[in-house]
């Protein structure tokens, strides 16, 4: 395994990007999924079936498993070899409504731990890409998280849109750090605020459900940045089920930065 298949991954991730690119008609193509506010279109399909079609050729004996068509449920034998983890859109909601940004999120498993990650934003034309033990890319760019501290920095978080229950929690938890940082963003995409933490536009980033499509390309790329991605209570990620995801910067790997509520 070698950097000429990363840099296939990117190239897959970047055509995939001209379907999303090229979608008309959205609004007819959408289709409502379990859960409050919880939409699918059929680029989504489109996108998941070209990636799977074009990584089965890339890596034959791989594992799959992806947001749609039935792919999201962890099988154990993911954890053997290698497994794709891949959410066609995520932001999906951003696309419906044309307000970005909505990414490509690309991450490949080698014994259920992530190897290589990409996540493309097409209307940004911005590749983020990392390989464990290589350090985290922008655009061909060496990126790394911040190290100014939390009062000088921008957080971002997710709603949890989902899930009803977590709604208030979400938001108290915003709340709490509202009052210790610059300012709190939302994007609506937990793969590119992931990427935002590894470049360094902010310096923490949480939610507390996550699919394991949202986080595992994020997650090694915001640790080849210099940071950190555990769940809300600070254990490691399994990159088996949905959890609560947060990632820091390195300014704030030595404070105690988790959510208070």
């Amino acid at each position: 395994m070698n950097d000429e298949l990363l840099e296939k991954i990117i190239d897959a991730a970047r055509e995939a990007g001209k379907i999303i690119r090229g979608a008309e008609k959205i609004d007819e193509a959408v289709k409502a999924k379990e859960g409050h506010a919880n939409f699918v279109t059929k680029y989504d399909s489109q996108v998941q079936t070209f990636l799977f079609e074009r990584m089965k050729k890339l890596v034959p004996d791989a594992n799959f498993l992806g947001e749609e068509n039935g792919s999201d449920k962890f099988k154990e034998e993911y954890r053997k070899g290698f497994c794709f983890i891949i959410d066609p859109i995520d932001g999906t909601t951003n696309f419906i409504n044309q307000y970005w940004p909505s990414v490509i999120s690309i991450a490949l498993l080698k014994d259920g731990v992530p190897y290589l990650a990409v996540i493309y934003n097409p209307y940004f034309d911005e590749v983020y890409y990392a390989k464990a033990g290589s350090g985290a890319f922008c655009n061909g760019k060496r990126i790394f998280s911040t190290r100014k501290p939390l009062s000088e920095s921008l957080i971002a978080f997710g709603t949890c849109p989902y899930s009803e229950d977590l709604h208030k929690k979400s938001f108290d938890a915003a709340m709490y750090y509202l009052k210790r940082c610059a300012d709190v963003r939302r994007s609506g995409s937990a793969a590119w605020d992931l990427c935002c933490v590894a470049s360094g536009k902010v310096a923490l980033f949480f939610e507390y459900s996550l699919g394991v499509w949202d986080y595992a390309a994020g997650f090694l790329i915001v640790r080849e940045a210099g940071g950190k991605v555990t769940d809300t209570d600070g254990n490691e990620l399994n990159f088996d089920k949905r959890t609560s995801v947060i990632a820091v910067g390195q300014a704030l790997l030595d404070t105690d930065y988790l959510p208070k509520v």
